[in-house]
Parts: structure tokens; C-alpha cells; sequence
């Protein structure tokens, strides 16, 4: 992810103390005299150099003034205990109101009274996180309705009866107060990590992080995936104790503990908690049993590949900045080749051979063979267990996976019902497939758990879990990293490239006004776009840098990675 901007506080005088350890423009005056000190710039955080205090309700305030302290009180209070917030309360709310329901992320409010004793807040939302941490991106225009209850309290003062059981924070407390971190799963064949990413108060994370993966995965991914904690297992004591990079994990019942595959538990433990600064696990086996002397199951991620492109029909690999033909590779025949295709070990390849006819790609002595047709093709993707992924637009609704004999399998799901599928594309590590697909609604980008046989067969997707929902996605579809899509947008200004998180807030890369397609391996250095004109340009610096010697590259997805 991208290093958090730097962001000015801002003063509430009303409802909010300021303690500041630094210079504020506009609060403090700037020192005249006095020695200078040289400091650690290293030490120096922004949450660290302001402290934002909650300020109870005041005197006469009336129902406004009370909903709006109540507001701003628990964005300050979003780590805490929200005890100052509960003040705004009336005593019946008070043990009522649960702020840990979930949280809204607004980016802008109107608080108007709209009763005698009620009071209505009207957001302007850019993104929900859930009780479990999972972060939901709402559309560019979506709004949402709050309404408080009031009551005057025996002395005469307005406080609330009944308040929505959720606190309303803006973009910069949202960056600053939470953090996103990734739970592990594995694959049902406990070849892979499967990463799921939780949104947690920056309080307790690494609690927070164990509880969730306790509770397992959310319920789009819960079929797909598989994990090697005891289902009836707890955290006992409630909390995780990490200190030096020693991680300390209690975890009862003990027999179900020592019974479990403890390489395979530890191996999620560790990789979960190692972005928390923890560099070693310790797993006690009950509060009275012995640490667990196990190694963490070595579980490898893919390793980076090269970028093939597919020019006039011939598959060139581009090791640097040099595109050389793939030895052993012939040329695609077909109308207009494109879609080009691969699975990670290159035991199958695939290509468009036009926009009708999905074909294998002729390799060490076999020939082109028709796999599917149909009419307008999504471009394959090819999973870890060789199936190759596409549908037909002729068929909405479906998607069509396709074994290397001509072997087809129809999936759909209740949630692709009347949709056309327009792209799609399987994670590397076979768990999950993002899909580009058009509805009433119009364009959607929606991520799905791939539910299994025992022999890798796809039999089913789930239910899907949108993404990217302020984007207008087009057919270009990847994956960046193992947590994030890429997807060229429709904008006002032309087509824009974007980093799409399955969860988080999706974040723009510089516009390329020819961009028709997209190309990405192992993070946001590895990402490339083929323009109209057949250029390859990489993302390099911020910016976007010409690939030299690459040209006629004319088709959307002839440039890719396996996958």
C-alpha cells in the first residue's frame, strides 16, 4: 500500500481539545527566541505530535448542538473507550449504543434538526467497515440517513434516546486511527496462503487479528478456503502479548490444539501478525500446556515472472526491456489473436485466436486446437490447476471453465443472474475469481470464493463481495498483488488506470488518455498499459515510461502475466 499523506489537524474549538506537542499554523505562536535542537526525525508520527480529546456535552445545548458534540466526540474517540461519548447519551443508551457495530467513513455531513426531538445527519460516504473489519467501498454518489431520538433529562438537558449503532469518521481520522492488516487462510489442499484484508481500530490489533482468524473467514470466502485453527478454539487470556517481535498466543482447549496440524497453524499465525512487527509466533497449547516446538509450515509464494506479449500473432517474452520470442512457442493463427494466456508453470497456454474462438497456443510440438466458441469471448485466465477461465456473451449469467481437452464446465452464481460477463480473472492461488460483469445497474467489478471437488474440478463460485463500486470498470481486468485488482475506468477525463483493493479504498494511478489495457505481476512496480497505438508503458516513478523497442502491441490483453 501506498505511505499515508501527510494531513494537517484541524481545530474544533467547540467540541474538541487540541494538546500539541509541535508548532500548529494558526493555533500557537512560532518561537522567537530560544536555543535549537536537533531531533529524530524518525521517532516523529503524525498521530503523535497531536492528541485529539473528546469534549463532553455543553450547558444548554440544544438537540443540534448535542448530535453534532456526540459525532465529533466519537471520532475522537474511535481507539478509546468512548466514555466521554456516552455522556451525550441517555442512561438507557448508554449500555444500549454499540460503537463497535460498525463505521462509517464520510467525507461530508449535514446535522439539521428535524423534529422536536429528532435530529437528522446526512452523510456523504465514501466506505463502511463492518463489526469483523471488512471495508466495503460504496459508490462515487451514495448518501446515507441518519436519525437521532432526544429527550430532556430531569435537569432539562437534550440528550439522545436512541443513537444508530455506528461512529462517523472522515477520511483523515480513517487513515490515521485504522489499520489495514491481512488474515491467512489456506488453500483447501494446504499448498497456499490465502490472504484476507481486515480493517482493525489501531488498538489491540494483534488481538483483534487472532479473534478474527478465530472466527474464520467471511462468509463470501468461507467454502473456498481452509484453516488449520480448531474451530471451538479461543484466545485465553483474551489477549496477545507481543513484545520485542515475540508474538504470545494462549489458545484453549489444549487437546484441540495439540491435535490440530500445528505447522500449518503456526505457518497462518506468524504471516498474519508479521506486518505487526511480530517476528517470532509463540502458541501456548492451553494457559497450563507448553509452547508448541513446531516450525511454521514453509508455504512458498509465486515467484515473479516475465511479461509476455503477443505481436501479429507471436508470443515475445520481455525480459527487461528486450522482447525476444518464446522459444518453443508458435504463432497464434486467427483472424485478430489476442487474449493471451498462461498458467504459472507454462503447461498451458491459451489465446484468442479471434473474438469468437478460445484456442491453445501450439507448444513444444503440439498444434493449435479449438478449445470454445462462442460469441465475444471474455479473455481466458488460466488457474494453478490449469483450467482456463472465460465466458460468453451469448450466455449471461455464466461463466465458462474450460480443461485442455475441450472440456467445459458452466458455473453461475444467483448474484450473476442476467448479467453478461465481460472479464474475469482467477487469483494465483486458485481461491478466488474477480469479475467484470454488466447488469441494470450497469458495470460492476465483484470478487467470488471458487468452491472445488476433490480433484480441483470448479463446481461452483459464491456469493459475491463488490469492489472498486465508485469505479466504471472496463474489460481489462488483473490482479496487481495477491489483495489487489487492476482496472482501467470509464472517467469524465477518459480511461483511468486504478489500484482496487477486494477491500479498501480504490486509488487512481496517473491517466493514460489511450489506455485499452492492462497488464500486472507482483505489486505496483510490475504494472504496465498498452495504449490504442500499441505502445507498452510501464509504471515507473509515479508516472508512466515508454517500454523501448515495443510496438504493434494492438490488442487489449495481449500483454500478460501467468495467470
Amino acid at each position: 500500500m501506498s505511505p499515508r499523506p501527510t494531513r494537517r489537524a484541524r481545530l474544533r474549538a467547540s467540541t474538541v481539545v487540541l494538546l500539541v506537542g509541535a508548532v500548529l499554523a494558526g493555533c500557537v505562536g512560532i518561537p522567537t527566541t530560544g536555543t535549537v535542537t536537533r531531533g529524530d526525525a524518525d521517532e516523529v508520527r503524525e498521530q503523535d505530535g497531536v492528541v485529539v480529546l473528546a469534549q463532553g456535552p455543553q450547558p444548554d445545548a440544544d438537540p443540534t448542538g448535542i448530535v453534532e458534540g456526540f459525532l465529533l466526540a466519537a471520532d475522537a474517540e474511535v481507539t478509546g473507550d468512548f466514555d466521554v461519548t456516552r455522556q451525550f447519551l441517555a442512561a438507557d443508551e448508554r449500555s444500549q449504543w454499540d460503537p463497535g457495530a460498525g463505521t462509517v467513513v464520510a467525507s461530508a455531513r449535514k446535522v439539521e434538526q428535524t423534529g422536536d426531538a429528532q435530529v437528522t445527519v446526512s452523510l456523504s460516504v465514501t466506505g463502511k467497515v463492518d463489526a469483523e473489519g471488512r471495508y466495503l467501498e460504496t459508490a462515487a454518489d451514495a448518501l446515507e440517513t441518519l436519525r437521532y431520538e432526544l429527550v430532556q433529562d430531569a435537569r432539562g438537558d437534550w440528550r439522545i434516546a436512541h443513537a444508530p449503532d455506528v461512529v462517523v469518521v472522515n477520511s483523515r481520522r480513517f487513515d490515521q486511527q485504522f489499520r489495514p492488516t491481512t488474515l491467512y487462510f489456506l488453500t483447501p489442499d494446504h499448498r497456499m496462503l490465502v490472504p484476507e484484508v481486515r480493517w482493525f481500530r489501531d488498538r489491540n490489533v494483534p488481538t483483534a487479528v487472532v479473534r478474527a482468524l478465530l472466527a474464520g473467514p467471511s462468509p463470501w470466502l468461507r467454502h473456498a478456503v481452509t484453516t488449520a485453527l480448531p474451530p471451538d478454539a479461543e484466545l485465553k487470556p483474551e489477549a496477545v502479548l507481543l513484545q520485542h517481535g515475540v508474538a504470545e498466543v494462549t489458545l484453549e482447549p489444549a487437546r484441540a490444539v495439540q491435535d490440530a496440524d500445528r505447522g500449518l497453524l503456526l505457518a497462518q499465525l506468524e504471516h498474519s501478525l508479521r506486518s505487526l512487527g511480530a517476528t517470532k509466533v509463540q502458541v501456548r497449547a492451553g494457559a497450563a500446556g507448553a509452547v508448541l516446538e513446531e516450525v511454521a509450515a514453509d508455504l512458498p509464494a509465486a515467484a515473479p515472472e516475465d511479461l509476455e506479449i503477443l505481436v501479429d500473432g507471436q508470443t515475445l517474452s520481455l525480459a527487461g526491456d528486450t522482447p525476444t520470442p518464446r522459444q518453443g512457442v508458435g504463432p497464434v493463427l486467427g483472424a485478430s489473436p489476442q487474449g493471451l494466456a498462461r498458467s504459472a508453470d507454462e503447461s498451458v497456454r491459451v489465446a484468442l485466436a479471434d473474438a469468437t474462438t478460445l484456442v491453445s497456443v501450439p507448444s513444444g510440438g503440439s498444434g493449435q486446437r479449438t478449445l470454445l466458441e462462442g460469441p465475444a469471448l471474455a479473455p481466458p485466465s488460466v488457474d494453478r490447476f490449469s483450467w482456463v477461465w472465460t465466458a460468453r456473451a451469448s450466455v449471461p449469467g455464466y461463466l465458462a471453465v474450460v480443461w485442455t481437452d475441450g472440456t467445459t464446465v458452466e458455473l453461475t452464481a444467483d448474484w450473476l443472474a442476467g448479467r453478461t460477463v465481460r472479464a474475469v480473472r482467477v487469483s494465483r492461488d486458485g481461491t478466488r475469481v474477480a469479475i467484470v460483469s454488466a447488469g441494470p445497474d450497469g458495470a460492476t467489478l465483484d470478487v467470488a470464493g471458487v468452491v472445488r471437488d476433490d480433484e480441483a474440478v470448479p463446481v461452483t463460485i459464491g456469493a459475491g463481495v463488490r469492489a472498486g463500486a465508485s469505479l466504471t470498470p472496463t474489460t481489462s481486468l488483473v490482479w496487481v498483488d495477491d489483495v489487489t485488482l487492476g482496472v482501467l475506468s470509464d472517467e469524465e477525463a477518459g480511461r483511468t488506470p486504478y489500484l482496487v483493493p477486494v477491500s479498501g479504498m480504490s486509488t487512481p494511478l496517473p491517466a493514460v488518455a489511450d489506455a485499452v489495457g492492462l497488464a500486472a505481476d507482483r505489486g505496483e512496480r510490475s504494472v504496465f498499459v498498452v495504449t490504442a497505438g500499441g505502445d507498452l508503458l510501464r509504471h515507473q516513478g509515479g508516472t508512466w515510461v515508454a517500454v523501448p523497442q515495443v510496438t504493434g502491441v494492438l490488442d487489449v490483453t495481449a500483454a500478460t502475466f501467468p495467470g
